[in-house]
């Protein structure tokens, strides 16, 4: 028998614990819990390794006391603590990071806003935390089909978001658009949360001018702050720069 893997994720622990002694009285439902976001990365890292990833991961709308979440959400990371660590931002973490997990949002009370962003988060349901556990199984094993499953009551709203976002985008987009090939890519350092003097340093500009760069950025974009601009970028569909190599080049200079 081919068994689902699922790892439900939820700080508060007797929910947690409730829920996985329930799901694993079904013969082909194996379960874990984690109590935060960083722990559930932890062992879908640790999963991933020893060659037995998991299938579903089950993600408490409120992890980590319910922050607001949205585009700019930044994704937890498995040995951040601190990180933001909301159910949304752990979706889009996990989503990134393991693909090929499917993600079912558990939620106190329904919410289309939150619900839109979770899928576009890349969850494939949303459901109620009272819900019945036959529903939840078959919310399970459908989103293992790639089907989408949203409350009746949900989908009017849903909609109404997705079509306000796709709104959005299209417009964020056109003003990202009118930047210059050097604007961008200042925008993109933006976004991964560099500093006027780090952004100097990786693209060989001066602190000056790296300013009058970031002012023309929000000029154009019509905002008034780096965190308005990040917003808008990532609707845009504007990624950060890649940090990862400046991270190698740092530890071999060091070496």
């Amino acid at each position: 028998m081919q068994r689902i893997r699922v790892l439900v994720v939820d700080d508060h622990r007797i929910f947690a614990e409730s829920l996985a002694a329930a799901l694993a009285a079904e013969p082909d439902v194996e379960v874990s819990a984690a109590g935060s976001g960083p722990a559930a990365l932890r062992c879908l890292e640790r999963a991933a390794a020893e060659g037995r990833r998991f299938d579903v991961l089950l993600v408490d709308a409120d992890l980590g006391g319910g922050a607001p979440s949205g585009p700019s959400a930044v994704p937890a990371r498995a040995g951040d603590e601190d990180g933001i660590v909301d159910g949304m931002s752990l979706v889009t973490g996990v989503r990134s990071a393991h693909p090929r997990v499917r993600i079912v949002v558990l939620a106190e009370k329904d919410d289309p806003r939150r619900a839109a962003f979770a899928l576009q988060a890349g969850a494939g349901g949303w459901v109620a935390k009272d819900c019945s556990l036959s529903r939840l199984l078959t919310v399970i094993r459908g989103v293992l089909r790639d089907e989408t499953h949203l409350p009746p009551a949900l989908l009017t709203g849903v909609l109404r978001e997705l079509t306000a976002a796709r709104k959005h985008r299209t417009e964020s987009e056109r003003l990202v658009e009118s930047l210059t090939p050097r604007e961008r890519e200042v925008l993109r350092c933006m976004v991964a949360g560099l500093g006027r003097k780090a952004v100097a340093e990786r693209l060989y500009l001066s602190p000056h001018t790296v300013r009058t760069h970031m002012q023309n950025v929000l000029g154009k974009l019509g905002v008034h702050s780096t965190l308005a601009a990040v917003a808008l970028a990532r609707r845009a569909g504007v990624g950060p720069v890649d940090l990862t190599g400046d991270v190698v080049e740092r530890g071999s200079q060091l070496a």
